[in-house]
C-alpha cells in the first residue's frame, strides 16, 4: 500500500485561500477517484473538490470554518499499488505521495519579522506566487519583482511589509541550505502554517455572544469569508483608481413600450424577459464607440489593455454579499439569450453554486440598483476594470415634449470611472450616447 497526500489545489486565477465549508467524506471511508470530497468557499464561489485518487482516507485536516491556503495538505490516502503521478485536478499544484504522518524535522532558524529573502533568479511564475491582489498591486507600484521574493507570511505568503522592505533594500540574502525535494518543502511549509492557524467561524453565532457595555448590549458576529473578500476588493479599487461619478438622465418610455410588447409575446413561449438585457445591449454599443470604458490598465508595463471582447459582469445581491457573474461574449447574443443567462446566473449566484469560470474574465460591469430604490448612487469600480454603470429607479415623471408637459418613464444612470485614464468629457459623451440609445430602441437595434 502507498500513501498519498492531497494538497489544496489552485481552484482559480488569483485565488490562494478559501474557507472549508464541509467534508463530503470521513476518515476511514473508501473513496473513488473524482468522488466529491470537500466543499471550499472562495471569494467567488463555493467549489466542490473531488478526490484525486481511489483509496482509503486515513486523515482529513481542517474543520468547517477554517481558512486553508493553496498547497496546504488537506487529506491523506492509503492507495493500492504504487503512488500515482502528481494530481492535475483543477490545475492543482503537484500533490505528491507522502507518509500519512511526516516525521518531525529540525526547525530552521526563524527569519526576522517582515524580512523577505531575495532569490537570485525568479523562482516561480507570477501567478504561482502567494500574495493578495492588494500586495500584487503594491509590488507593481513600487517596482518589486514578486517572483524573486520569499515571503514571511503564512505558507510563504508575500506581505505588504515584504514589498516595502524589498523596495527600500532591506532584504536578507538567501541562506544556504541543503536542497530538499520540492514536494517535501511545500508539504512541510503548509503543515507548519496549518498548526499555527486559528479556526474562523463558518457562520454567525447565536445570540450567546451578546455582551453588555456601558452604552448597552452588543452582539459580536464574526465577519464572513465572502464579506471579508468583498471588503478587500473594494479597498483595492479605491486605492488603485481615482473614482469620479457622472450622472445622466434618460427617457425610457419608448424602450418600455417595446419591452412590454416583447414580454407578452415571450411569455407565451414560457420565456421571462426583464428590462436589463436592453440596457446590456445599449451599453455594448457604447463600449464599441468608447473603447476606453472596456479596458484595464497594466501599471507594471504602463500599458492600457483595450479588450476586443464584451464580457459583461452583472452585480447580484445575495444574502451573503455582492457576487458578480459574467455574461461571456454578450455582444454576440440576442436579448432573449441574455435574459435566460441572467436568470440562470442570478439564481445560482444566490445559491452559491456558480463555477469559478463564470465569475471571471469580465471586461465591464453593470449594477442594477433600481429595483431596490433610491434616486442615484456612486458605484465602486470592479477593479481592474476602469468603469462601471449603475442603473437606477425607473418611474413616471413630468417632462416637456414638443412644448407640452406630459408623463414619461425616466431614470438616472450613473457611471463611476477612473479619472487617471478617462476624462470627464469622455464620460459625459459616453453617458449621453447611452441615454440617446435607450430613448430610441429602434436606433438601438439597428446597431447589432
Amino acid at each position: 500500500m502507498a500513501q498519498y497526500t492531497f494538497l489544496l489545489p489552485d481552484v482559480g486565477e488569483g485565488i490562494h485561500e478559501g474557507q472549508l465549508v464541509e467534508w463530503l467524506a470521513s476518515a476511514g471511508d473508501t473513496i473513488k477517484e473524482d468522488q466529491p470530497l470537500v466543499r471550499i468557499e472562495t471569494d467567488k464561489a463555493v467549489v466542490e473538490l473531488p478526490s484525486p485518487v481511489s483509496g482509503k482516507i486515513t486523515q482529513l485536516k481542517g474543520e468547517p470554518g477554517e481558512i486553508i491556503h493553496v498547497g496546504d495538505p488537506i487529506a491523506f490516502f492509503e492507495i493500492e499499488g504504487a503512488a500515482p503521478a502528481p494530481s492535475h485536478h483543477h490545475d492543482a499544484p503537484a500533490a505528491q505521495a507522502a507518509p500519512a504522518a511526516p516525521a518531525p524535522q529540525a526547525a530552521a532558524p526563524a527569519a526576522p519579522a517582515h524580512t523577505a529573502t531575495l532569490a537570485a533568479t525568479p523562482a516561480k511564475r507570477p501567478q504561482d506566487v502567494l500574495a493578495t491582489p492588494h500586495t500584487r498591486a503594491l509590488a507593481r507600484q513600487m517596482g518589486v519583482d514578486i517572483t524573486r521574493l520569499q515571503g514571511t507570511g503564512r505558507a510563504g505568503r508575500i506581505t505588504d511589509e515584504d514589498i516595502q522592505a524589498a523596495a527600500s533594500g532591506q532584504i536578507a540574502a538567501p541562506a544556504p541550505q541543503a536542497a530538499a525535494p520540492v514536494h517535501q518543502q511545500v508539504a512541510d511549509q503548509a503543515a507548519q502554517a496549518h498548526t499555527a492557524r486559528t479556526p474562523v467561524a463558518a457562520a454567525p453565532p447565536a445570540a450567546a455572544n451578546v455582551e453588555v457595555t456601558v452604552h448597552g448590549p452588543v452582539e459580536r458576529v464574526p465577519q464572513t469569508f465572502l464579506r471579508r473578500k468583498i471588503a478587500e476588493q473594494m479597498v483595492l479599487s479605491r486605492q488603485q483608481l481615482v473614482h469620479v461619478t457622472h450622472i445622466e438622465e434618460a427617457d425610457v418610455t419608448e424602450l418600455f413600450k417595446h419591452y412590454d410588447e416583447s414580454k407578452k409575446a415571450l411569455a407565451k413561449r414560457d420565456i421571462k424577459l426583464t428590462p436589463l438585457p436592453y440596457f446590456i445591449k445599449a451599453t455594448i454599443a457604447c463600449l464599441k464607440e468608447f473603447p476606453i470604458f472596456n479596458a484595464s490598465y497594466d501599471a507594471q508595463k504602463g500599458e492600457i489593455l483595450f479588450k476586443k471582447y464584451y464580457n459583461i459582469g452583472i452585480a447580484v445581491d445575495t444574502p451573503e454579499g455582492l457576487v458578480v457573474p459574467v455574461i461571456k461574449d454578450a455582444d454576440r447574443k440576442d436579448i432573449v439569450t441574455i435574459a435566460q443567462e441572467i436568470r440562470d446566473l442570478a439564481k445560482r449566484a444566490r445559491e452559491r453554486t456558480l463555477k469559478i469560470d463564470e465569475m471571471r474574465g469580465g471586461s465591464y460591469t453593470i449594477t442594477n440598483i433600481g429595483p431596490v430604490g433610491g434616486v442615484f448612487a456612486t458605484p465602486i469600480i470592479n477593479y481592474p476594470e476602469l468603469a462601471i454603470l449603475g442603473l437606477h429607479k425607473i418611474e413616471d415623471r413630468p417632462a416637456v415634449v414638443d412644448g407640452e408637459i406630459c408623463v414619461r418613464k425616466r431614470m438616472y444612470l450613473s457611471t463611476s470611472f477612473d479619472h487617471q485614464l478617462i476624462d470627464g468629457a469622455d464620460a459625459a459623451r459616453f453617458m449621453r450616447t447611452l441615454a440617446e440609445m435607450l430613448a430610441e430602441p429602434a436606433y438601438l437595434f439597428t446597431r447589432f
